[in-house]
């Protein structure tokens, strides 16, 4: 049975359509992805993201340990900044991207993907025994909301203490919002301007009224997980068990700067990453972009000029953006360059697609 966002009652009440996400019920859309799409790209979204996990790593020898664990350069992280990064195996595979917060000296939040929760609180656990630092997880403590778009700033900005304007990307700091108590950032998932607000299970209903009265005047809507997908392709962001998985390195994936090898110490995974940065990808995250109107989906084949299979799409949709399709595929090195003309097997129909280079859509700010 599905876990109740601490949000359902008020997503019922607006009328969503839900989903089981990682054991967590959460809304899929409300009205229509497309138009929560557009007021993402156009003025903001209102988002609930409270199924992702909160892991908390603290005591003297916190920074350490997760040098130790993910491929980042964790201690070196200030008060108050936030860093992408990944807990791979020690074959170097990924197993979850991370945004990692510094939230004081000696305690660091690791917020990790749902479905990878158990995963990610286990690993991190069984890396810090050695160090003096305690791994806890937090999740059932937290609830997320996200705004983002480009009228994100003023819309959080009308309802906190926080200057916005002074928060840097990747940064966050303590707020209020209506009296409660939370932890803002500004990052996110949708190649837009954004912030994240962590707050306690018992304010996220006041969190949610607050920020959605705010955001009226300015065309916010609620937005559930189906745009957030199409959002996150369109900038060229990996998903976790598409994209991302225990096949493939931050490297394939063009993400090899996330990894630190020059930080003090060992880290899981450094020699086979090494080793994979030395030899060079044997296959390349590419975009595909096509004509018409039927977007590939994860799976589908895509295939060389002389019709050879040479990969399969792990994202795919048609971008409302964009207004063509828009995909993206491992590929050998010498057909991921911009301009080479491919194919994807569509349900059995042949469509033409050419590599171009990622994100799709990027901000113009």
């Amino acid at each position: 049975m599905s876990t109740p966002s601490p949000l359902h009652d008020i997503h019922a009440g607006l009328g969503a359509m839900f989903t089981d996400f990682a054991g967590c019920s959460m809304p899929v859309r409300y009205g229509g992805e497309l138009a929560e799409h557009r007021a993402v790209r156009e003025a903001a979204g209102l988002f609930d993201l409270s199924h992702m996990a909160e892991i908390e790593v603290a005591g003297p020898e916190a920074g350490p340990a997760l040098d130790y664990a993910l491929v980042g350069h964790l201690s070196a992280v200030r008060v108050g900044r936030a860093r992408y990064t990944m807990l791979c195996h020690s074959t170097g595979g990924v197993l979850d991207d991370v945004v990692v917060y510094r939230l004081a000296e000696r305690r660091f939040m690791v917020v990790a993907n749902a479905a990878n929760a158990a995963v990610v609180a286990s690993e991190l656990r069984g890396r810090a025994d050695r160090f003096a630092a305690e791994v806890t997880d937090r999740s059932s403590e937290y609830a997320l909301i996200a705004v983002q778009g480009p009228r994100s700033a003023e819309i959080v900005a009308a309802v906190t203490d926080a200057d916005v304007s002074a928060l840097p990307y990747y940064g966050s700091t303590l707020a209020s919002v209506k009296g409660h108590e939370l932890l803002l950032a500004r990052t996110g998932y949708t190649g837009e301007d954004g912030f994240e607000l962590y707050c306690s299970v018992a304010a996220a209903e006041g969190v949610w009224q607050a920020l959605a009265e705010a955001g009226e005047p300015h065309g916010l809507l609620p937005a559930g997980l189906a745009c957030r997908d199409t959002l996150r392709l369109e900038a060229g962001m990996p998903l976790y068990g598409n994209e991302l998985h225990l096949s493939v390195t931050p490297f394939e994936a063009g993400l090899g700067r996330v990894v630190k090898f020059e930080k003090p110490g060992e880290f899981v995974g450094r020699t086979a990453l090494a080793a994979r940065r030395d030899a060079g990808p044997q296959r390349v995250l590419t975009g595909l972009s096509g004509t018409g109107r039927r977007a590939a989906r994860h799976g589908y084949a895509v295939l060389s000029p002389d019709g050879a299979r040479v990969g399969e799409v792990t994202s795919g949709a048609l971008s409302p953006t964009l207004a063509k399709p828009v995909a993206m595929a491992y590929l050998p090195p010498e057909l991921s360059e911009p301009g080479t003309r491919l194919a994807v097997d569509i349900r059995g129909r042949i469509e033409p697609v050419e590599a171009v280079a990622l994100p799709f859509y990027q901000r113009s700010t």
